[in-house]
């Protein structure tokens, strides 16, 4: 009988799921382990990290971009601590992540032993499931049950222990064998009940007005497609969340933009109220998207398809739930409604379009200083090809972005960290892009409150080089806090403010080429030659404080 270490079993378990990138940062616990990634040939390229969070926000876009699941490691104690944040991100957006934290010897528990603490009970409440290995020979059959557990249902997070003394037992190698369709999501599609179905589709030919809204759902199954031909066939606007942006090319005659209270302005807002019932599909209808749950109003119709039955009439009414993929849902639906005129539902699609653009582009143009967030979406609009990706922090970048930056293919081309909104996630989440999809321009966008969380990672970006632009929303400012204190507090404005930081020289220091922007007349000119460059860039761009900005937010704006 051959046997493999437990450290071997695991990396050929990775191997064999398809895996082909993991990123991390070593510690003690984890030394049996990166000798099997050093001796063995796996064809796993290892990206080390600066800090364990950096290695989740990586793991996290990666999977974003590719389908695939997206794999993270760190060492115990402290490393499972900071890697936590990147888990419970992905598994509340439904991405396919596996966070591997080594351990303390099984033999050393409960001897005071350096960095001990129980993983399992840490991870249990963020992670879709976690568990700790305690013998060797479970190794295949915890990695197999990990797998099918991230990539079916409603993708999320796993979380794995590693001891130290389970990396160095043996593993029988006859038991080391993968389904390699796990590694990415979704894995196995759950149809739709044709009943379901039926009462989905009655619902839509009594509707004079239907609206759908598309939440990362639909993104996640890959049902660009069937949405389009939904849509087509109803003649009905679509709608998106934070998340389901790239669901329709906003080049689409029925495309309206994103809705909700991150994103959303007036005039989209205006097409959920218009309706008479809403298809929200692959969303879970939560507060962002509905501004509160008041948009749509209570009482208006609704059909939800979602792949989690939980879901469904959580927060509205439902008079027709579908439980499935949202691929597999949408076709069959499509194939169960009768085609109807799509003359009103482009009608109000181009209204909500063209009162949206009216009020951006004046500021889209300004030159005014310091630069407005407008300007910056514009410009940037203008030098980046269809095919670029944008990562946004989610403070300053995110609405912005999400209302205003055109989305022209579909698919995954727009990336934020909604869940949780955690700073410091566009810059590091950003290297995990680049893996994920080299032949895009990867974009960072983030404000200085989030440069400051992540900008050791640059080190990491320069030393395997890789050629990602970023953009530094500079304004000396926690400037989300600071505009719910201007709105909501009476502008009492309390320890929201620091002092400003040369961004650009802080990126030079770690051998970045790097420009500071504070002419608008400038911007375009340098972004473009940003983007140009065959080496990783930063733009810190002097922009308008977020309290004093006309942000497309609707608690602001109200």
């Amino acid at each position: 009988m051959n046997q493999l270490s437990g450290a071997e079993a695991f990396v050929r378990m990775l191997q064999h799921h398809g895996v082909t990138h993991v990123f991390g940062l070593c510690g003690d616990t984890s030394l049996p382990l990166y000798d099997a990634l050093a001796r063995l040939d796996h064809g796993i390229t290892h990206v080390l990290t600066r800090d364990e969070r950096s290695a989740a926000y990586m793991a996290d876009c990666y999977a974003r971009l590719t389908g695939k699941v997206g794999v993270c490691e760190g060492p115990s104690g402290g490393g499972a601590t900071y890697i936590l944040p990147g888990v419970v991100e992905a598994n509340e957006s439904s991405i396919p992540l596996l966070a591997v934290t080594t351990d303390i010897s099984v033999s050393s528990r409960g001897k005071f032993t350096l960095t001990e603490l129980d993983q399992e009970a840490l991870f249990r409440p963020v992670s879709k499931w976690t568990s700790v290995i305690d013998r060797s020979a479970d190794i295949p059959s915890v990695l197999r049950r990990a797998f099918r557990t991230m990539t079916t249902g409603r993708p999320g997070a796993v979380h794995l222990g590693l001891p130290f003394d389970v990396q160095k037992a043996p593993v029988d190698e006859t038991d080391v064998w993968a389904e390699r369709a796990y590694g990415a999501a979704p894995a196995v599609r759950v149809a739709p009940d044709p009943a379901a179905i039926e009462r989905a589709a009655q619902a839509l030919a009594s509707a004079k007005r239907p609206v759908l809204v598309l939440g990362g759902g639909a993104i996640l199954s890959n049902a660009e497609a069937e949405l389009a031909a939904l849509a087509e066939r109803l003649g009905a606007p679509v709608c998106t969340t934070v998340s389901g942006q790239g669901s329709l090319p906003e080049n689409h005659p029925l495309h309206v933009g994103v809705v909700g209270s991150n994103g959303g302005v007036p005039a989209t807002r205006a097409v959920v109220d218009a309706a008479d019932l809403i298809v929200f599909i692959g969303c879970r209808a939560g507060s962002v998207t509905t501004e509160r749950w008041r948009h749509p109003a209570p009482g208006t119709r609704v059909v939800h398809i979602d792949v989690e039955p939980g879901v469904i009439g959580a927060n509205f009414r439902t008079e027709a739930g579908v439980v499935g993929d949202a691929k597999l849902a949408l076709a069959a639906l499509a194939a169960a409604v009768g085609k109807r005129s799509d003359v009103e539902g482009r009608a109000l699609a181009a209204k909500a379009r063209a009162e949206k653009e009216a009020a951006y582009r004046p500021l889209a143009t300004s030159d005014e200083r310091p630069i407005r967030p407008e300007r910056l979406v514009a410009e940037l609009a203008a030098v980046l090809d269809d095919d670029a990706v944008i990562v946004a922090d989610p403070g300053t970048p995110c609405p912005y972005f999400s209302a205003f930056y055109p989305k022209r293919r579909a698919g995954r081309w727009f990336i934020t960290n909604r869940a949780h909104g955690a700073l410091g996630y566009a810059l590091p989440g950003a290297v995990g892009a680049w893996y994920g999809r080299p032949s895009s321009k990867i974009v960072a966008v983030m404000g200085d409150g989030s440069f400051g969380f992540a900008c050791g990672e640059m080190e990491t970006i320069v030393r395997h080089r890789v050629p990602v632009t970023m953009v530094v929303v500079s304004n000396s400012v926690y400037g989300w806090i600071k505009a719910g204190q201007k709105t909501a507090y009476s502008g009492r404005y309390f320890s929201v403010d620091f002092n400003r930081t040369d961004h650009a020289a802080v990126a030079a220091a770690f051998g970045v080429k790097s420009w500071r922007v504070e002419d608008p007349a400038e911007l375009r000119a340098t972004l473009a030659k940003a983007a140009a460059h065959d080496g990783p860039t930063l733009v810190d761009v002097i922009s308008q404080p977020l309290q004093e900005a006309k942000a497309p937010v609707s608690e602001w704006v109200a």
